[in-house]
């Protein structure tokens, strides 16, 4: 019951991804760099997987976070961004 409930949520993550790429007209690159409309969600984790938080004497600072991976963001919605004090 419990990867039921997993296999949906991932697929209804992946599904508002991919509406909100074609609302937009847009296109993410790939494993192998090529512009794609349809990703998949297993991707896009990969894809943040190296964004880390560092505090450094009660400095915060984020780390790996690039203007592509900040590009991809805006097609998660407002709460990933905030999760990455975007916005």
């Amino acid at each position: 019951m419990v990867m039921g409930l997993c296999l949906l949520v991932y697929s209804l993550g992946q599904r508002a991804l991919r509406q909100s790429l074609k609302r937009g007209f847009q296109t993410i690159p790939n494993q192998l760099g090529k512009p794609t409309a349809t990703p998949t969600l297993g991707w896009m984790f990969q894809c943040f997987m190296s964004i880390h938080l560092l505090t450094f004497a009660s400095l915060k600072q984020i780390s790996n976070l690039s203007e592509e991976r900040c590009w991809i963001l805006q097609f998660f919605g407002a709460p990933c961004g905030k999760y990455y004090h975007l916005c």
